[in-house]
């Protein structure tokens, strides 16, 4: 059995659904204006975002679009050439930074 499932959810995905209600709330989105885009109750969207619910991966990539994100699989053998895109430069800034507004889940190091 997942181990979300049997004994809470794992840290990883913990991170996940705190992302997506970050995302929200960048948005200027209630729970109830997000359900209301999916077609689905506020409750809903609060069982998501607190991990207490499991989603469908269609459910999943449409809240990720409803919230301006999109979701993609990455091959681990790529991870260190991703992890170095998302952390180059701003254009202009000069300095290391990233926005992350955009990432649904953004890698972290291992």
């Amino acid at each position: 059995m997942l181990s979300h499932i049997s004994g809470g959810p794992p840290h990883q995905t913990v991170e996940f659904v705190a992302t997506l209600a970050r995302a929200r709330q960048q948005r200027g989105l209630t729970q109830s204006a997000l359900g209301a885009r999916l077609g689905l109750p506020q409750s809903h969207i609060s069982k998501i975002e607190s991990g207490r619910t499991d989603l469908r991966l269609s459910s999943l990539i449409e809240l990720a679009r409803q919230l301006d994100l999109e979701l993609v699989l990455v091959p681990r053998k790529f991870l260190p050439a991703i992890r170095s895109i998302i952390a180059r430069p701003s254009e202009g800034s000069g300095s290391v930074g990233e926005d992350t507004t955009k990432y649904l889940y953004r890698l972290g190091s291992r």
